[in-house]
């Protein structure tokens, strides 16, 4: 298709139409080629009972007729689909860079929020494309904005006009947000945080142990390639979005000790997500949506056909 060769971020920004970015962006990916990264709950064995006139053959247990000579049918419990939460990260923060913050020279880059945004949207699509239900919370205002897990055309509608209308401000308590979340996700599910994980990471990893087991956790860590490189010289004066707060810096005195310590938070978050049993993923906002989209399902498909790979819940 020849508008998926213009998704470069800044490209798919300028789109207005959040659904129509989300489409875009899934159908630049290809996504359709590949087996399905996200699973619902797969048939459970149950138990054996004997073999009835008109049970289905392939349920027959054929171990146990070549040993014992009896016909027996497997029991299973009822497949579901998925149901999942995303958790859109609200804060301040996510609106680095504003085209005030690139260095002089370099283009605006894409604020991270507005790349959270589109990357949630886009999930819902391919969540809702193979018939699961997708749902949404999030704060604005220090209220909760939220939308039940529901499938369908005109629930994707509803998801992309909320999505289309916050605006991040202020700080966020993001391990209230998801812990939220998964008390909504009523059955097994698949919860995904999209967010920098700036705020409170003890609090977060804490709010994520008390989850209940049977939820699936997806980490999406989003950041701009400035906040990683920190390509500044110069004495530069950095404002804190979420308090307001403002401090002038040696930009080229304090660059080694920035990197190295942004290095290490960004491996401590995702060795702990690994400790913890959660899914993690890197999305720097100057990757294309569409490239970023394919390699985090692909990546996510491999894992899950690996014995012991991603979760699955299970009733």
């Amino acid at each position: 298709m020849a508008l998926t060769r213009l998704l470069s971020p800044s490209a798919i920004a300028a789109v207005d139409d959040l659904e129509l970015a989300a489409r875009l962006i899934v159908e630049g990916a290809h996504t359709g080629q590949h087996r399905s990264p996200f699973h619902g709950f797969a048939a459970e064995f149950s138990q054996h009972r004997p073999y009835r006139p008109g049970d289905d053959l392939k349920h027959l247990d054929w171990k146990i007729l070549g040993r014992t000579d009896r016909l027996y049918s497997r029991r299973f419990h009822e497949t579901t689909n998925l149901s999942a939460m995303l958790v859109v990260d609200t804060s301040g923060s996510m609106n680095f860079p504003a085209s005030s913050a690139s260095p002089a020279g370099t283009p605006a880059s894409l604020s991270k929020f507005r790349y959270a945004v589109m990357m949630a949207a886009a999930l819902a699509h391919v969540l809702i494309a193979q018939g699961d239900r997708v749902g949404i919370i999030t704060t604005q205002h220090d209220r909760f904005s939220y939308l039940p897990p529901r499938g369908g055309r005109p629930h994707l509608h509803a998801l992309a006009t909320l999505l289309a209308r916050l605006e991040p401000a202020g700080a966020w308590p993001l391990d209230r947000v998801m812990a939220r979340g998964g008390e909504l996700l009523r059955r097994p599910g698949l919860l995904i945080v999209i967010s920098d994980l700036y705020d409170a990471a003890d609090a977060t990893y804490r709010a994520l142990r008390g989850l209940p087991g049977r939820h699936d956790v997806a980490l999406l860590q989003v950041l701009s390639r400035e906040e990683i490189t920190f390509p500044y010289a110069g004495d530069i004066e950095f404002e804190d979005l979420e308090s307001d707060g403002r401090r002038v810096l040696d930009a080229d005195d304090a660059a080694g000790r920035y990197r190295e310590t942004m290095a290490t938070f960004v491996a401590g978050q995702r060795a702990q997500a690994h400790r913890d049993g959660h899914d993690y993923a890197l999305l720097p906002t100057d990757i294309a949506p569409e490239r970023a989209l394919r390699a985090y399902l692909l990546r996510r498909a491999r894992a899950s056909a690996r014995p012991g790979g991603a979760r699955t819940g299970r009733r």
